[in-house]
């Protein structure tokens, strides 16, 4: 691994460099090699409408694939509880990314369980940024909503907009990012951590891994302002 992918150490749950979350994962080779690239978290949605879905068995034989201490993020959309507990048993999730409209006391009941959550936020569609109060989740992940499908969609926005969200939690940003805009993007939002899917993709669900590199050395080329809060 390149020197410049290395993590740098944590210190009492701070971090000196924006952590990175590879989302949509439908393959274990390409998330496994997204991980020694330097990635900090894998991914798999569990909502059937999108195309990067993936069922129980698959993506246990992607977190399986992980190294012990990374971040294996299970993304659901407006799921029930059983649901999602289900599937954090079945294929070794740690970290829960509710990305819809689901109530505060869902978050507060998973984390009750020992699952961390990430509750997305956004900028133009409810729950928006003024919902920072209502919800005590790990880590919140804001973007734009737009398209046919819960979340970014690849849409590009004004990322200076999280700003405005109480930075009492970490903030993971996502929504149109690639290599050639994500610090532009960290200039602007100053995130914890960015999530990228399908600026980093061949075709939906398939990673293009040079992209990937790409885009982790754009990141981690750019010089945090201060500590930063840890989310994985």
């Amino acid at each position: 691994m390149d020197d410049v992918m290395k993590e740098k150490r944590s210190v009492n749950g701070l971090q000196e460099r924006v952590q990175v979350k590879i989302c949509g994962l439908t393959r274990a080779e390409e998330a496994r090699s997204c991980v020694q690239m330097g990635a900090h978290a894998i991914g798999c949605v569990f909502y059937p409408k999108s195309p990067r879905f993936v069922d129980d068995r698959t993506a246990r034989k992607i977190f399986s694939a992980l190294p012990e201490g990374l971040g294996r993020v299970g993304v659901f959309v407006n799921e029930d509880f059983a649901g999602i507990m289900r599937r954090v048993s079945i294929c070794g999730i740690n970290f829960v990314q509710l990305h819809g409209r689901e109530p505060p006391h869902l978050v507060d009941r998973l984390q009750e369980r020992g699952v961390k959550v990430i509750k997305t936020l956004f900028v133009n569609a409810e729950p928006d940024l003024q919902g920072t109060h209502l919800y005590d989740p790990a880590a919140f992940l804001v973007e734009a909503s737009g398209g046919a499908l819960p979340g970014g969609n690849a849409l590009t926005w004004d990322w200076a907009m999280v700003k405005k969200a109480d930075r009492g939690r970490p903030i993971l940003l996502a929504g149109g990012l690639s290599a050639e805009n994500v610090s532009t993007a960290m200039a602007q939002a100053l995130p914890d951590g960015v999530d990228v899917s399908s600026g980093v993709e061949g075709a939906p669900g398939k990673k293009d891994l040079d992209k990937v590199k790409d885009f982790l050395e754009a990141v981690f080329a750019v010089q945090s302002p201060g500590r930063l809060k840890k989310i994985f």
